[in-house]
């Protein structure tokens, strides 16, 4: 099983600079981005720089290197598809996506350019963004009736949600999302568990408010998402942290497994007062796992 994500940063495929700070950051991967951060006029030039970057990156960055290319919909995404497979390329980030026959027009992409250049690294990803247009929430309930081998996961957006069906703010009174946002968010997670992949929570705009962004995936983390968005390079230390366990919940997984195993066949077990079944040993085991992944102690 490979390495979860937990932070995935955003950096315009343009900017050797920003390129060149990201590269220092501590996120687990970088979102090349040559869909919305590039002008039209500079696409051949980002396209060109990350057809550079992934044939030769730098060493001193050791996260993943994922590209977002533009939506199929437009007459650069193939193009972007032909610059930058490549075998140091993890996967890809494909906006815009209506549904799970998306994934798998951009999966054949891969597949045909890889066959192509004699590329023999079947490993490429995609994380579809799955929420951006109107009719895209209605197609959610669909990707897992799909064979997509290459769907390494799904998240959602509200920004280009609110600019196609024209609403004027995608945030409530209390400045929470508003109702239709919050209901294609649960969609997007629901989906992506049924379909057993990751599920990324979309960015935290204000990239100054830490602790605002901490409580936010904290919550995210228990409700099911797996990683989070960063537009700034001050908000990945942050994700990181909130994305993996706590020392109280390691050692709480730890306590159940071993109830779990002190009492041989049975399904259920008593600690603290409560009695756990199978489901919570599950969550345990995911626990214990995510934590080894990233270093911790079994």
């Amino acid at each position: 099983m490979k390495t979860p994500i937990r932070s995935f940063l955003f950096v315009p495929a343009d900017s050797e600079k920003k390129i060149g700070k990201a590269m220092q950051s501590s996120a687990d991967a970088l979102v090349l981005d040559l869909e919305d951060s590039v002008m039209p006029a500079r696409k051949k030039i980002a396209r060109e720089a990350m057809a550079e970057l992934l044939a030769s990156p730098p060493a001193e960055y050791r996260g993943e290197l994922w590209v977002r290319i533009n939506p199929l919909t437009m007459e650069y995404a193939l193009d972007d598809l032909c610059a930058v497979v490549a075998p140091t390329l993890a996967g890809i980030l494909l906006p815009k996506t209506t549904g799970p026959r998306d994934v798998e027009t951009a999966s054949n992409y891969i597949s045909a350019i890889a066959a192509k250049t004699g590329l023999t690294n079947d490993e490429i990803g995609i994380l579809a963004v799955s929420t951006e247009t109107a009719a895209a929430p209605f197609a959610l309930g669909d990707y897992h009736k799909a064979t997509l081998p290459r769907l390494w996961g799904l998240t959602w957006g509200a920004e280009d949600l609110s600019s196609a069906i024209g609403a004027a703010t995608n945030k409530g009174p209390d400045g929470d999302w508003a109702f239709t946002y919050r209901m294609v968010r649960s969609q997007c997670l629901l989906a992506a568990k049924a379909c057993g992949v990751q599920c990324i929570e979309t960015l935290y705009a204000d990239f100054r408010n830490s602790e605002g962004l901490r409580a936010s995936c904290i919550e995210a983390l228990r409700e099911g998402f797996t990683g989070r968005f960063a537009i700034h390079p001050s908000q990945v230390d942050v994700i990181n942290e909130a994305f993996m366990p706590s020392p109280a919940d390691v050692e709480h997984a730890r306590r159940v497994i071993a109830a779990f195993d002190a009492a041989g066949d049975s399904g259920t077990v008593g600690l603290d007062g409560q009695m756990l079944d199978i489901p919570h040993l599950n969550q345990a085991r995911k626990v214990l796992a995510l934590h080894a992944a990233f270093g911790g102690a079994a």
